[in-house]
């Protein structure tokens, strides 16, 4: 039984969701490890909704710290087929202001320690990850930006770092040099393994402050941002609410057939130990 249709990941500053009735919380345990926290289920504008503070509540994990693998795969067992990942950034161009949300199209990768994928121990497969976000959620996080009165730009490239130390000031210029928007250190591990998990993905980046390359960053107060970590959570609250009313009831999108096509281990000599661990992931494809 589907028990969510879809899944809200919470950053920095969103470590609940108002506005849930039917609420109550389910401990997954999942191959890989435990997630983040429980995760909070109910009931918003109508839909089934899965909450998880990807930090979990009171804000105990690092970055690399974070079991991706787990988070998802912990999604797909409640029946989750859409996540919209809600997080914390800094600003890499001048037109990207705190208190803004940014929709991007594009990930690069900096991150150096990390498991992100749920392949290996005898099972190779690749997916297309061209499109590393899913359009058709794109369109509605932007729609719905619009209709709560959030300045919500759509497109654009996430850099992905390691952490937990922010940038120096050479990497976060070579990183404008490269046109890139915001940076983050979380979300694109995030969006590799929901396509692998054939779940549709969507990052709404919330904008805290400029990054260090912006003549003004060392004058910006810790007040000052948790200010707009505040600010940016409510707003967040309310774009996620209008984007789940939004959403559209089937997907029309290729998400969900991801794998169809990138399995390349012939089907008789894949482990049945691997077989097993991901078959909520394969079943389809291994019958």
């Amino acid at each position: 039984m589907q028990q969510a249709e879809i899944g809200i990941i919470g950053g920095s500053g969103l470590y609940h969701m108002p506005g849930f009735s039917d609420v109550h919380e389910v401990h997954q345990q999942t191959p890989f490890g435990d997630p983040s926290d429980a995760y909070v289920l109910g009931t918003l504008e109508g839909r089934k909704v899965a909450f998880l503070a990807r930090h979990a509540r009171g804000h105990k994990l690092l970055p690399t710290e974070l079991n991706f693998r787990a988070n998802i795969y912990g999604f797909k067992q409640l029946g989750v087929e859409r996540i919209v990942s809600v997080s914390a950034v800094g600003s890499l161009k001048e037109e990207h202001k705190p208190l803004d949300f940014v929709i991007p199209e594009q990930f690069f990768d900096r991150t150096r320690h990390r498991v992100d994928t749920f392949f290996g121990d005898g099972i190779v497969a690749h997916i297309g990850f061209g499109d590393p976000v899913c359009g058709e959620m794109t369109r509605v996080v932007e729609g719905a930006c619009k209709t709560v009165g959030v300045t919500g730009r759509l497109g654009g490239t996430y850099i992905c770092m390691e952490g937990p130390q922010f940038s120096t000031k050479a990497e976060s210029n070579v990183y404008r040099s490269w046109g890139a928007d915001v940076i983050g250190m979380t979300n694109l591990q995030e969006a590799k393994l929901a396509r692998e998990a054939e779940i549709c993905y969507v990052t709404i980046a919330m904008v805290t402050d400029y990054d260090c390359w912006h003549p003004h960053h060392d004058s910006v107060t810790v007040d000052q941002i948790i200010s707009v970590l505040v600010k940016n959570a409510e707003n967040a609250a309310k774009v996620v609410k209008a984007t789940v009313g939004a959403m559209p009831k089937t997907r029309s999108c290729k998400c969900g057939s991801a794998l169809a096509h990138a399995i390349l281990t012939e089907r008789d000599k894949i482990p049945a130990r691997t077989k097993e661990k991901l078959s909520l992931i394969l079943g389809k494809y291994l019958k």
